[in-house]
Protein backbone atom coordinates (compact mmCIF):
# COMPACT_ATOMS: atom_id res chain seq x y z
CA UNK A 1 0.00 0.00 0.00
CA UNK A 2 1.02 3.68 -0.81
CA UNK A 3 0.56 5.14 2.49
CA UNK A 4 -1.24 8.00 0.88
CA UNK A 5 -4.93 9.00 2.97
CA UNK A 6 -5.52 12.00 0.56
CA UNK A 7 -4.73 14.17 -2.50
CA UNK A 8 -4.16 17.54 -2.83
CA UNK A 9 -4.73 19.34 -6.36
CA UNK A 10 -2.62 22.07 -7.41
CA UNK A 11 -5.28 24.14 -9.65
CA UNK A 12 -4.32 26.44 -12.47
CA UNK A 13 -3.27 23.82 -15.61
CA UNK A 14 -4.50 21.02 -13.47
CA UNK A 15 -8.16 21.15 -12.96
CA UNK A 16 -8.49 24.60 -14.95
CA UNK A 17 -6.90 25.72 -18.11
CA UNK A 18 -5.15 28.99 -17.98
CA UNK A 19 -3.63 31.36 -20.26
CA UNK A 20 -3.89 34.89 -20.05
CA UNK A 21 -3.68 35.17 -23.95
CA UNK A 22 -7.10 33.59 -23.79
CA UNK A 23 -8.93 36.71 -22.44
CA UNK A 24 -6.21 39.13 -24.66
CA UNK A 25 -7.04 37.26 -27.80
CA UNK A 26 -10.49 38.60 -27.24
CA UNK A 27 -9.23 42.55 -26.52
CA UNK A 28 -6.45 42.29 -29.26
CA UNK A 29 -7.21 41.38 -32.71
CA UNK A 30 -3.97 41.35 -34.21
CA UNK A 31 -1.88 38.61 -33.61
CA UNK A 32 1.79 40.23 -33.10
CA UNK A 33 0.53 42.82 -30.52
CA UNK A 34 -1.22 40.26 -28.49
CA UNK A 35 2.07 38.31 -28.46
CA UNK A 36 4.18 41.69 -27.66
CA UNK A 37 1.61 42.67 -24.88
CA UNK A 38 1.15 39.43 -23.06
CA UNK A 39 4.91 38.91 -23.20
CA UNK A 40 5.87 42.60 -22.24
CA UNK A 41 2.57 44.27 -20.65
CA UNK A 42 0.56 41.68 -18.87
CA UNK A 43 2.50 39.06 -18.46
CA UNK A 44 2.59 35.51 -16.40
CA UNK A 45 5.94 36.63 -14.63
CA UNK A 46 3.95 39.98 -13.63
CA UNK A 47 1.10 38.51 -12.81
CA UNK A 48 3.13 35.45 -10.54
CA UNK A 49 2.88 39.16 -7.83
CA UNK A 50 -0.34 39.06 -7.10
CA UNK A 51 -0.08 35.11 -6.59
CA UNK A 52 2.21 36.70 -3.83
CA UNK A 53 -0.03 39.00 -2.20
CA UNK A 54 -0.08 42.46 -4.41
CA UNK A 55 -3.51 43.83 -4.40
CA UNK A 56 -5.00 44.20 -8.08
CA UNK A 57 -5.59 47.61 -7.42
CA UNK A 58 -1.86 48.50 -6.15
CA UNK A 59 -0.83 46.26 -9.76
CA UNK A 60 -3.20 47.73 -12.09
CA UNK A 61 -2.43 51.32 -11.44
CA UNK A 62 1.46 50.73 -11.27
CA UNK A 63 1.25 48.96 -15.05
CA UNK A 64 -0.71 51.62 -16.34
CA UNK A 65 1.13 54.21 -15.15
CA UNK A 66 4.26 52.34 -16.63
CA UNK A 67 1.82 52.15 -19.99
CA UNK A 68 -0.61 54.67 -20.20
CA UNK A 69 -1.09 54.10 -24.06
CA UNK A 70 -2.60 50.75 -22.75
CA UNK A 71 -4.68 51.37 -19.15
CA UNK A 72 -7.76 49.94 -20.24
CA UNK A 73 -6.26 46.40 -21.29
CA UNK A 74 -4.21 45.89 -18.29
CA UNK A 75 -7.73 46.95 -16.01
CA UNK A 76 -9.14 43.96 -18.50
CA UNK A 77 -6.46 41.79 -16.16
CA UNK A 78 -8.49 42.27 -13.15
CA UNK A 79 -12.29 43.11 -14.22
CA UNK A 80 -12.24 40.05 -16.80
CA UNK A 81 -9.34 37.32 -15.64
CA UNK A 82 -11.99 34.93 -15.52
CA UNK A 83 -11.60 34.84 -19.27
CA UNK A 84 -8.28 33.56 -18.67
CA UNK A 85 -9.27 29.98 -17.93
CA UNK A 86 -11.64 29.11 -20.18
CA UNK A 87 -12.79 25.79 -18.89
CA UNK A 88 -11.37 22.60 -16.98
CA UNK A 89 -8.44 20.84 -17.78
CA UNK A 90 -9.77 17.66 -20.00
CA UNK A 91 -10.45 14.67 -17.64
CA UNK A 92 -9.43 16.32 -14.50
CA UNK A 93 -12.62 17.29 -12.95
CA UNK A 94 -14.54 13.85 -13.58
CA UNK A 95 -11.05 12.50 -11.46
CA UNK A 96 -12.25 14.72 -8.61
CA UNK A 97 -15.38 13.17 -9.01
CA UNK A 98 -14.01 9.29 -8.27
CA UNK A 99 -12.05 10.58 -5.90
CA UNK A 100 -14.66 11.88 -3.56
CA UNK A 101 -16.93 9.10 -4.38
CA UNK A 102 -14.46 6.75 -3.10
CA UNK A 103 -14.45 8.89 0.08
CA UNK A 104 -10.80 10.32 -0.68
CA UNK A 105 -10.05 13.22 1.53
CA UNK A 106 -9.56 16.12 -1.42
CA UNK A 107 -7.41 19.40 -0.73
CA UNK A 108 -5.85 21.94 -3.05
CA UNK A 109 -2.42 24.51 -2.70
CA UNK A 110 -2.97 26.75 -5.47
CA UNK A 111 -0.73 29.94 -6.56
CA UNK A 112 -3.13 32.62 -6.83
CA UNK A 113 -4.16 35.94 -6.18
CA UNK A 114 -6.66 36.50 -3.03
CA UNK A 115 -8.35 39.11 -5.03
CA UNK A 116 -8.58 36.99 -8.19
CA UNK A 117 -9.38 33.89 -6.40
CA UNK A 118 -12.23 35.84 -5.09
CA UNK A 119 -13.82 36.31 -8.05
CA UNK A 120 -13.05 32.86 -9.93
CA UNK A 121 -13.77 29.88 -6.54
CA UNK A 122 -17.58 30.80 -6.39
CA UNK A 123 -17.94 30.34 -9.97
CA UNK A 124 -16.74 26.27 -9.71
CA UNK A 125 -18.61 23.55 -7.63
CA UNK A 126 -16.01 21.55 -8.04
CA UNK A 127 -14.09 23.47 -5.14
CA UNK A 128 -17.06 21.89 -3.11
CA UNK A 129 -15.29 18.48 -2.93
CA UNK A 130 -12.20 20.09 -1.49
CA UNK A 131 -12.20 20.20 2.31
CA UNK A 132 -9.77 22.97 2.37
CA UNK A 133 -7.68 25.23 0.13
CA UNK A 134 -4.45 26.99 0.50
CA UNK A 135 -4.22 29.70 -1.41
CA UNK A 136 -0.90 31.93 -1.64
CA UNK A 137 -2.28 35.03 -2.55
CA UNK A 138 -4.31 35.43 1.02
CA UNK A 139 -1.30 33.17 3.13
CA UNK A 140 1.48 35.43 1.60
CA UNK A 141 3.34 32.21 0.76
CA UNK A 142 3.78 30.72 -2.97
CA UNK A 143 5.12 27.68 -4.28
CA UNK A 144 7.37 26.07 -4.28
CA UNK A 145 8.32 27.71 -1.07
CA UNK A 146 8.74 24.60 1.78
CA UNK A 147 6.86 27.36 3.95
CA UNK A 148 3.18 26.87 1.95
CA UNK A 149 3.42 22.95 2.43
CA UNK A 150 4.29 23.17 6.01
CA UNK A 151 1.30 25.36 6.59
CA UNK A 152 -0.81 22.88 4.48
CA UNK A 153 0.26 20.11 6.21
CA UNK A 154 -0.55 22.11 9.34
CA UNK A 155 -4.07 23.29 7.83
CA UNK A 156 -5.56 19.80 7.18
CA UNK A 157 -4.05 18.17 9.80
CA UNK A 158 -2.02 15.59 8.07
CA UNK A 159 1.34 14.51 7.83
CA UNK A 160 3.68 14.97 4.57
CA UNK A 161 3.96 11.43 3.63
CA UNK A 162 0.05 10.99 3.54
CA UNK A 163 -0.47 13.35 1.57
CA UNK A 164 0.16 13.22 -2.58
CA UNK A 165 0.21 16.61 -4.29
CA UNK A 166 -0.43 16.78 -7.74
CA UNK A 167 1.36 20.00 -9.67
CA UNK A 168 2.29 20.62 -13.45
CA UNK A 169 5.26 22.64 -11.99
CA UNK A 170 7.99 20.32 -11.89
CA UNK A 171 9.74 22.98 -9.01
CA UNK A 172 6.91 22.80 -6.80
CA UNK A 173 6.66 18.60 -6.83
CA UNK A 174 10.70 18.41 -6.47
CA UNK A 175 10.07 21.18 -3.49
CA UNK A 176 7.01 19.13 -1.99
CA UNK A 177 8.73 15.76 -2.04
CA UNK A 178 11.98 17.44 -0.33
CA UNK A 179 9.10 18.19 2.13
CA UNK A 180 7.82 14.23 3.02
CA UNK A 181 5.06 14.53 0.19
CA UNK A 182 4.50 12.10 -2.42
CA UNK A 183 4.43 13.98 -5.99
CA UNK A 184 2.99 13.89 -9.48
CA UNK A 185 3.79 15.98 -11.88
CA UNK A 186 0.79 16.72 -14.28
CA UNK A 187 1.03 15.96 -17.70
CA UNK A 188 -2.90 15.14 -18.52
CA UNK A 189 -5.60 13.52 -16.99
CA UNK A 190 -5.21 10.25 -18.14
CA UNK A 191 -1.69 9.53 -16.93
CA UNK A 192 -3.10 11.00 -13.49
CA UNK A 193 -5.55 8.43 -13.42
CA UNK A 194 -3.26 5.63 -14.34
CA UNK A 195 -1.09 6.64 -11.14
CA UNK A 196 -3.98 6.84 -8.76
CA UNK A 197 -4.89 3.45 -9.49
CA UNK A 198 -1.53 2.16 -9.22
CA UNK A 199 -1.47 3.92 -5.86
CA UNK A 200 -4.53 2.13 -5.23
CA UNK A 201 -6.82 5.34 -4.84
CA UNK A 202 -9.06 4.60 -7.12
CA UNK A 203 -10.65 0.95 -7.64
Amino acid sequence: MSGIEAVVFDVGRVLFEWDLRHLYARLIADPAELEWFVTTVVTPEWHYQHDQGRSVAEMVAERSAEYPGHAELIAAWGSRFNESLPGPVPGSLELVEALHASSVPLYAITNFGADLWAGFHPTQPVFTRFRDIVVSGVEKLVKPDPAIYRLAERRFARAPETMLFIDDNAANIAAVEACGWHGHLFTDAARLETDLRVRGLLG
